[in-house]
C-alpha cells in the first residue's frame, strides 16, 4: 500500500473534488497544457462543443499534484475516471512528475489521445474564444472554466501568451 499521487493541469488544478494529503506544484516532462479537447459533456454538447484542456505531446507541464492516502486511493481513481473518461478522450497513465521541492513521484495523470474524435488539435485563439464563448455543459459555462483554469495557472507563476489571447477574446 502507498500513496497515489494524481496529476492536476486544468480544473484539478482548482477543483480537484477528493480529499487530499498533500499539494504541490509539480512538472511533467514530455507534454504540454493545451486546450486542445471538444467537450461534449462537461463544457459543451455534441452540438455545440466546448473546449477543454488536454495534455498533448511535447514539452513540459507545470501543474498541481496530490497526494492521497493508500486507504482513500481506489475511491479517488473511481472518482477520477468517472469524471475524465466520460467519453475517453484522454487515457490514463502513471507518470513521473518532479514536485517543487525536488522530490520525484509516479502520479496519475489523463493524456489526450490524439486519434480520438473530440481531439482539436491546435487552434488559432479567435476560433477557441468563439467556440469557448458560445459553449456550455453539464458542468457550467465553458467560459467560466476557461477563466478560473486560466486564474489558477497564473496564480503558478505561469505565462501562457496563447492561453492569454483566448481569455482576451472571451
Amino acid at each position: 500500500m502507498t500513496d497515489l499521487w494524481v496529476f492536476g493541469y486544468g480544473s484539478l488544478i482548482w477543483q480537484p473534488g477528493f480529499a487530499f494529503e498533500e499539494r504541490r506544484k509539480a512538472r511533467l516532462a514530455g507534454y504540454h497544457r493545451a486546450l486542445c479537447i471538444r467537450s461534449y459533456v462537461h463544457r459543451g454538447t455534441p452540438e455545440r462543443p466546448g473546449l477543454v484542456f488536454g495534455l498533448d505531446r511535447g514539452g513540459s507541464c507545470i501543474g498541481m499534484a496530490f497526494r492521497v492516502t493508500p486507504e482513500a486511493g481506489e475511491a479517488v481513481l473511481a472518482y477520477l475516471r468517472e469524471r475524465e473518461l466520460v467519453t475517453n478522450v484522454y487515457r490514463e497513465q502513471h507518470l513521473p512528475v518532479v514536485l517543487a521541492d525536488g522530490r520525484r513521484v509516479r502520479a496519475v495523470t489523463f493524456v489526450a489521445d490524439r486519434g480520438h474524435p473530440q481531439y482539436a488539435g491546435r487552434l488559432d485563439p479567435a476560433e477557441a474564444a468563439t467556440i469557448v464563448g458560445g459553449a456550455h455543459g453539464r458542468s457550467g459555462a465553458n467560459v467560466d472554466y476557461v477563466r478560473s483554469s486560466f486564474a489558477e495557472i497564473a496564480a503558478l507563476g505561469l505565462t501562457d501568451r496563447w492561453l492569454e489571447a483566448v481569455v482576451a477574446r472571451l
